[in-house]
């Protein structure tokens, strides 16, 4: 669906349930983080994009007296009432309209005065596959919100109004580079996000010969060890032994000669953040060069960095990049890495356009054969960030 379709059809779901059409519908994106894995709570680069998966918020102003807000979603049955004349809390971990509330709650604490309001949300960002659903649902209540209040947010205040909703409603410690992508996100363009310093740099991807392949491996390992405080916490071991405030400010050379101080996992884990932020800078000035065949193996080598140093890879995720490798350039495949925070989720494959079908066809015929899973792909360019499609 195109955007304007789904604004149509959630129109069409909106005047259905309601008796009424619309005032007012907004979208925000999921995104793909083309390389800069692990980096975020580094200080470090980001470079995600946008992909052409939205959420989408509709909403027209309530005919029920006092302010309360009804949410209902299309993948959910039972409507939830939030009424703005009682404090708000978080409700139960793990219930979806967390997400939406924290944004509400951030609007008020700004002193926004919310009427109340019906709304209706449906979303095609896949849930679960580390494609940033959570800040799609944030960033398109709060674009909705600002039309509804007739507040306009600064971008960046708006990213981190919603980051934390995450943290305090949904009880999600995320970093800032989904929702900064969400809300800043630009049609054929990559966000260069220095996660220090929260400076963004638009990087244009306007060669119509490639496109970014998403794999979902669909499957989510579960975890029990704490394995990402836990990497964390060697981070800042590997920080404090190198006598630096973060791994952003460490040199390869630094490392190499302090290897001798710290544990060899931790060791292992500075080399892949270091290296990374590296091939990060690297990798934006590629795109901006239409240099696939450097950017492509920037991703294979974020990959075995990941797996071998960070170690949060999967079988699942291997096996993708295994058969991009083997496809090659020849095949149509420039590079190709794990997404997201690891241990399941999806692949991000650069791939040729005119050779995404046969590519995509081999990938999941392979994937299928080699796991017994059935993979769900999907093909996007660089995509616009939030948008009032109505209001």
């Amino acid at each position: 669906m195109t955007l304007n379709d789904l604004g149509t059809f959630v129109t069409d779901q909106f005047t259905k349930r309601y008796g009424h059409p619309p005032q007012w519908i907004a979208a925000a994106p999921g995104r793909v983080n083309v390389i800069g894995e692990h980096t975020d709570y580094n200080d470090g680069y980001v470079l995600p994009m946008a992909i052409d998966k939205y959420t989408v918020m509709a909403a027209a102003p309530s005919a029920r007296s006092g302010r309360v807000i009804q949410l209902q979603s299309t993948a959910e049955g039972t409507p939830v009432d939030i009424d703005l004349n009682q404090p708000l809390k978080p409700a139960k971990k793990g219930t979806w309209f967390n997400y939406p509330l924290g944004v509400i709650a951030g609007f008020v604490t700004r002193g926004s005065k919310i009427p109340g309001f019906d709304a209706l949300v449906h979303s095609t960002v896949p849930l679960g596959g580390g494609l940033s659903s959570s800040a799609a649902l944030e960033v398109s209540t709060a674009t909705a919100l600002e039309a509804i209040t007739g507040k306009k947010l600064d971008p960046v205040e708006k990213a981190l109004l919603c980051q934390k909703a995450e943290h305090e409603y949904a009880g999600m410690p995320c970093g800032i580079m989904d929702q900064f992508i969400s809300v800043m996100g630009k049609k054929d363009h990559l966000l260069l996000l220095d996660c220090r310093t929260r400076q963004t740099d638009l990087v244009p991807m306007v060669d119509p010969s490639v496109q970014l392949l998403i794999t979902n491996t669909n499957v989510k390992h579960e975890l029990t060890g704490g394995e990402y405080a836990q990497r964390r916490a060697q981070c800042e071991q590997a920080a404090k032994a190198l006598g630096v405030a973060s791994l952003r400010d460490a040199e390869a050379t630094a490392l190499e000669r302090a290897r001798g101080k710290m544990d060899e996992v931790v060791y292992r884990r500075a080399r892949h953040v270091i290296s990374e932020i590296e091939r990060t800078l690297h990798a934006a000035e590629g795109v901006r060069a239409s240099n696939w065949p450097t950017v492509g193996q920037l991703m294979y080598a974020s990959h075995a960095s990941l797996r071998d140093d960070y170690e949060v890879s999967c079988p699942e995720l291997d096996t993708l990049v295994d058969i991009a490798q083997s496809i090659g350039l020849g095949g149509g495949v420039y590079g190709c890495r794990m997404t997201g925070g690891g241990f399941g989720g999806c692949t991000v494959a650069l791939v040729q356009s005119d050779k995404v079908k046969s590519v995509s066809d081999r990938l999941a015929s392979e994937y299928e054969n080699k796991t017994r899973i059935k993979p769900t792909l999907f093909v996007s360019r660089p995509a616009p960030g939030a948008t009032l499609l109505k209001g």
